[in-house]
Parts: C-alpha cells; structure tokens; sequence
C-alpha cells in the first residue's frame, strides 16, 4: 500500500558521506582534493533532491491508493471515513517523505562509518559501536508513551470529526426541535478534548528531541574528546582524527532524524493501523445469475437480527417495513456494502465474500434510494429518472436491486417507469424496497422485514 520506491535514490548517500569526509579532511590537513569535495558535496545535495522529488510523488501515489481503500471498505462509519481520506490521509506524508529514508539511513550510514573507522581508529570506532544503541533504546522507551497518546488524539479526531459530520447532515432536524444548541456544546466538548490529548502528544514529542539530543551529543563527546586528547600527545595523525571528528556526528545524525521524523509521523501510522487488513478483493467468478439461488442464512447486521430469506433464480422480491427495519441493509449485503456480523449470503452455495467483488458489481443493477450526480445540478426527481435509466441499460446484470426507485417520482412517470422495470426484469432477478402499493403488484413475493 505504501510506496516505497523513492528509497531506492538513498544508495549513494553512505558512501558520499565516507567520500566528503575523507576529502574534507585531506583538504584541512593540507592535501590536495578541493575540487573533488566541492563535486562530492554537490552530488550529496542533488541525491537528495532527487529523493525529495520521488518521496513526495510516492507520498501522492500512497495517498490516492489509501483514500481508495478506505473509500471500499465495507461497513465503516462515514464519519471516520471522512477523517481518515482528508486529515488522516494527508498525515500520511510525513511517513513516506520522512520517517521511511530516515529508517534506512539510520542503519546504513552509521554501518558505514563504524565499518571505514574500524581500519582508520579502532578505539573511536568501538566508541561509536557501543553508544549508538543508546539512541534507538532512549527513543523506543519514550515512544510507548508516543503510541499511546497518539492513538487517543486520532480517537478524539474521529470522535469529532463523525459527530460534526452527523449534526451537518442532520442540522435541519436538530433546528426543527431546538437541539441544536445541546449538539453545538458536544462540538465544543469534543473539540476541547482533540485539543487535550494533541498537546499531551506534543509533550511527549518535545521531551523525546530533547532526550535524543542529549544522547546524541553526549556520544559525539565521548569520540571527540578522547581523539582530541590523543592528537595532542602525537598518538594518532591529523587527518585521521578530522577523519573521525567528521564522522562521528554524520553516524548519529540519521538516529537522531528518525527519532524527530518518528513523532513527526506518529499520526500517519496511526491512520495506516486502520487501514483494512485485505485490500485485495479478488476472488471467484461470480456464478452465473439466471440460475443461482441467492440465500440469507440467518444474518445479523445493524438493525437486522437473525434474517433468512431464500430468492430463486428470476423471482421479483419486494422489501416492505418500518423505517430502519433492515430493507437497505439487506441490499447493501447483496452489494458487498455491508458485511454480516454474523451469519451468511450465498450465491449460488458460495459465501458472497468469497466472490471477487469487482465482477459481483459488474453483474448487477442498482439504483440507491438518494442517488448522487456529479455535477449534481438536478432535482432529486430528475436524479432519480437518470439513475434509473442508467440502470435499465445494463442489459448484462442478471440482478436488479432498487431501493424505492419511484419515490421522488410523479404518477405518470412512476407509471412509465414501472413498465420499463417490468420489461427489464423479466427473466432476472430482483430485490425491490418497496414504500408505495403500486410497487407490489409488479413483483412475485412480498417479503416483510
């Protein structure tokens, strides 16, 4: 799901690292290899712009791929989804762009710096090797407490980005009976909790710099002194103690920016932790509808408890009931829309999950009981005469869903629209949502949910 490819422009830093330092210190001992250094340093910046470039358009090409995922997972909240494709998705980028190079880096270039001391200092090298562990042990005993706090902050984020997003839809209502006022104080509460567990989350970030700092300086000290000491009283060359002067900080460094790019990234991996454990929707080829038995063995789902239904091939199902009966989710199930929390759908005795989803949708003719337009510059009856037609045009499905297909219709539409459906499905089957009496008279059996 993550791109990774920009980490392929890191090869060259490790050894661009070793290469700068050894000039730079043949340049201050009095050697030749300025020219040679000031290409160097400039091949270092270019690599890593070119990484910058490819990490930013890896970052974009994650964020389409996991806005996709997040936007196809059945059964999630809308108002998490909507949190998750804006701010969450986006919070993602500081992963890919920061936190993954600095990941290799971390490992590759202070391997490289203890591997060219070990020839040139022995004793700085065995320094460096026993003092590096010390960042990453820092880092990860403060990061427990990072995780922690930042799964709370994206909690209260989702709390009050799915309760924002349901007062929006239903403001109108909530005006209607004076409770709009009540809804606006739990934004308000909400908000001041998000506030709450982002700065406890900020406080654990600064604290972590601060003791990766400390470390990290400390252990430059401890190469740089000793070498320092034993340049005065003659014991090792001037070029091999900027040799590792140089060095000993560039071995560092990448820990010390993974540890920063850590916190930085703390909310996109959150995000990527709610990422669906199976993106991949591959599966059997739907069996063919003219002839496959759809079954509902005893599902439970939402407001749905314990529903069995059994439609043989070419037989018309109206749906009627109380409002939140069930008769949506039942289509949704047949969609793939919604997963039972227990129980089954078959198709043709195959589990429905077990069926390549892609080509299920391409079997079927669905008319949803809003549909949505873009450019949605029509009137909901106008909407609906659309969809509908879009629907009748699928002369391949072999399943034809409608979720109250006549309600934003006058009578001598209804009256067109009815004969169009009942030239289209014969022969087919289909799952009606049926409100209105007219409905009822077009179909073979009357399910009550």
């Amino acid at each position: 799901m993550v791109d990774r490819r920009h980490l392929l422009a890191l090869i060259p830093i490790p050894f661009l690292v070793l290469a700068q330092a050894e000039l730079l210190a043949s340049v201050i001992s009095g050697g030749a290899g300025l020219l040679l250094l000031c290409l160097v340093i400039g091949a270092r910046v270019l690599v890593w712009w070119v990484h910058r470039e490819w990490a930013h358009r890896a970052a974009e090409r994650t964020r389409t791929r996991l806005r996709q995922a997040f936007l196809r997972e059945p059964g999630t909240k809308a108002g998490e989804v909507a949190t998750l494709v804006t701010r969450g998705v986006h919070d993602v980028t500081p992963y890919v762009v920061g936190y993954l190079p600095q990941q290799i880096l971390a490992i590759a270039v202070p391997l490289a710096v203890v591997t060219r001391l070990a020839f040139a200092d022995l004793t700085a090298a065995l320094t460096i090797l026993l003092t590096l562990p010390l960042i990453p042990i820092f880092g990860a005993l403060v990061g427990a407490h990072t995780r922690e706090r930042t799964a709370r902050q994206w909690t209260a984020l989702a709390t009050l980005g799915g309760h924002f997003l349901d007062v929006v839809k239903g403001i109108g209502t909530l005006k209607a009976f004076g409770r709009a006022e009540a809804q606006s104080r739990t934004v308000r509460q909400l908000a001041a909790q998000h506030m709450t567990e982002t700065m406890s989350a900020l406080k654990v970030a600064f604290l972590s710099a601060f003791v990766l700092e400390l470390v990290a300086t400390m252990s430059v000290a401890m190469v740089a002194v000793p070498v320092g000491l034993r340049l005065l009283d003659g014991g090792v060359p001037l070029h091999t103690a900027l040799l590792v002067l140089f060095l000993a900080p560039e071995a560092f460094l990448p820990l010390r920016a993974a540890g920063a790019q850590y916190h930085a990234s703390a909310q996109g991996r959150e995000v990527l932790t709610k990422l669906p454990a199976t993106t991949d929707h591959t599966g059997q080829t739907p069996p063919d509808l003219a002839q496959a038995e759809i079954v509902f063995d005893n599902v439970s789902v939402r407001s749905l408890k314990n529903f069995s239904l059994t439609i043989k091939p070419g037989e018309r199902i109206a749906l009627v009931g109380p409002s939140g009966a069930g008769k949506s989710t039942i289509l949704g199930l047949l969609l793939g829309f919604v997963r039972p929390d227990d129980g089954r759908v078959l198709v043709g005795g195959v589990d429905l999950q077990k069926i390549d989803r892609t080509k299920w949708l391409e079997a079927l003719s669905w008319v949803p009981q809003r549909p949505t337009l873009v450019p949605a510059n029509l009137s909901s009856g106008e909407q609906q005469r659309v969809a509908l037609a879009k629907a009748l045009d699928r002369q391949h499905a072999g399943l034809f869903l409608l979720d109250e297909p006549t309600a934003h219709l006058d009578a001598e539409t209804e009256s067109l629209v009815l004969q169009a459906t009942r030239e289209f499905t014969k022969g087919r089957t289909a799952v009606i949502v049926a409100h209105r009496p007219t409905l009822l008279n077009e179909v073979n059996r009357v399910v009550t949910v």
